[in-house]
């Protein structure tokens, strides 16, 4: 078999992929795909590319470039998670210094009545399942590297809490986000849901859910009943999956609506919560078929080989979110009118991690 996170990683770093224009979750995502491929194959030229885009943004003494703390965006608390692996890596203060600054938020941070962080600031009183990719899973592996165990039963609470207000009881998929205050346009003002599951919001909860879960402590309370929220979200997921590709849709439950379309960044997303939650014993192992096969699924559908032998990844939707100046409703309509490109790191991150877990497995 191919070695496609390899591949992969060797066209974001040949296309000269610019991951440094802003301080941007999605390219210390597509970093940290690049660092499992690192890990796997011990070659340097990752590990130096990942230096030189991260060194973009710290300086000597731990300042971020373009990061605010009082702007309380839970967006910009991800690309901890490759400064953890840069300190671990190098033993360089400035990374540390960094990362210290990024875990004050969390202590100030606004949160629901409930106790989970609201997605930014601006966003206030809402719960978006990105970040708990964005927060929560860096909340994980910041408090797993500084050895602070009690932070656990703060991050568990992240994850039931949320799935406790945005699951539907009827299909077991969890909607895209949910406002406590029921203001928002998008809201639904008898739930304060949104009105669909976005694959993508459904991919980063299941990708924090498998990443988090390899780093919880073996005794903490709280662990077996994440376990069975992550097994009940992917049953619920393969139940909507396209049975011909082997992937999913844009909108997950609604795969023969015209103008639904199967979107590659949610996908690899689900792909890598399969094939990590099967490796790691999260997952019943029965399920490693299914996971390798959607694996093949993505290759098949999303990728392309360019005659200069590079691989392009297609059919990313480029963005999408709610409210805001743009006044995101979260209809169909909507989530059918952002772009659709190739090569997007919200795409790339998630596909080179999910080829990686493959290549584990």
């Amino acid at each position: 078999m191919k070695n496609y996170a390899k591949w992969m990683a060797d066209s974001i770093i040949a296309r000269n992929t610019n991951l440094t224009d802003h301080w941007g979750y999605e390219y210390g995502l597509t970093l940290d795909g690049i660092a499992k491929v690192w890990q796997q194959c011990g070659e340097e030229k990752y590990l130096n590319f990942i230096i030189k885009t991260m060194d973009h943004f710290i300086q000597d003494d731990g300042t971020i470039t373009g990061y605010r703390l009082d702007e309380y965006n839970i967006d910009h608390l991800n690309n901890g998670k490759i400064l953890i692996t840069l300190y671990q890596e190098t033993g360089e203060k400035k990374y540390k210094a960094a990362l210290q600054n990024l875990r004050k938020q969390i202590d100030t941070h606004p949160r629901t009545s409930e106790g989970v962080f609201w997605h930014k600031e601006m966003y206030p009183h809402q719960i978006w399942l990105d970040g708990l990719y964005m927060g929560a899973a860096f909340y994980a592996a910041y408090s797993k590297a500084f050895d602070d165990r009690a932070a656990f039963d703060d991050i568990a609470k992240q994850f039931i809490i949320a799935e406790k207000n945005l699951k539907d009881a009827k299909t077991g998929l969890l909607y895209h986000a949910w406002d406590e205050m029921k203001q928002q346009e998008w809201a639904d003002k008898n739930t304060g849901l949104s009105p669909h599951f976005w694959g993508r919001a459904m991919g980063w909860y299941v990708m924090a859910l498998a990443d988090t879960l390899e780093l919880f402590p073996e005794d903490n309370e709280h662990r077996s009943q994440l376990i069975q929220i992550f097994n009940e979200c992917i049953q619920a997921l393969l139940k909507v999956q396209d049975k011909k590709s082997q992937v999913w849709y844009q909108i997950l439950d609604e795969g023969d609506r015209p103008g639904n379309y199967l979107e590659s960044s949610g996908s690899s997303m689900i792909v890598y919560a399969l094939l990590k939650g099967v490796r790691l014993g999260y997952l019943p192992i029965g399920m490693k078929e299914t996971a390798e096969a959607s694996y093949d699924g993505l290759v098949r559908e999303f990728i392309s080989e360019t005659k200069v032998g590079l691989i392009n990844l297609n059919k990313v939707c480029s963005v999408a979110g709610l409210g805001g100046k743009e006044k995101r409703d979260g209809t169909f309509a909507y989530y059918m009118s952002e772009p659709i490109v190739s090569n997007e790191p919200k795409g790339l991150g998630p596909f080179v991690l999910a080829s990686a877990e493959r290549e584990i497995l």
